[in-house]
């Protein structure tokens, strides 16, 4: 059974820093494109970022690019999201997912591509 867990979430202060993780279980991630995704009470979920099946590309929302990097170890079955500079508008719960790819190059920012999700991790950013 294919899982996603993420975990790393928290309560921080605006300007701080967190960095996420998200381990998976009954299948290899060599094989998917991965993406972190929020969402944000009564708001859609959106895109945050998304990593290409070996690490070359990535890709990030603009509203957070230049404060947030993705990575992944294969080795270890993981993807993380390291959050900095954060502001009381990142918070929202994070959810990791998983897209089935078979270009190594390939990312995606679309909900739709993604098939297999974590349950979430809450990050709240406050004083």
């Amino acid at each position: 059974q294919l899982q996603l867990v993420e975990s790393g979430g928290g309560l921080v202060q605006p300007g701080g820093s967190l960095r996420l993780s998200c381990a998976a279980s009954g299948f290899t991630l060599d094989y998917y494109a991965m993406g972190w995704f929020r969402q944000a009470p009564g708001k859609e979920r959106e895109f945050v970022a998304t990593i290409s099946r070996i690490g070359v590309n990535t890709y990030y929302a603009d509203s957070v690019k230049g404060r947030f990097t993705i990575s992944r170890d294969n080795a270890k079955n993981t993807v993380n999201l390291q959050m900095s500079s954060l502001k009381p508008e990142d918070t929202a719960v994070y959810y990791c997912a998983a897209s089935a790819s078979r270009s190594a190059l390939r990312v995606s920012n679309v909900v739709t591509d993604y098939d297999s999700w974590g349950q979430g991790t809450q990050v709240t950013v406050s004083s």
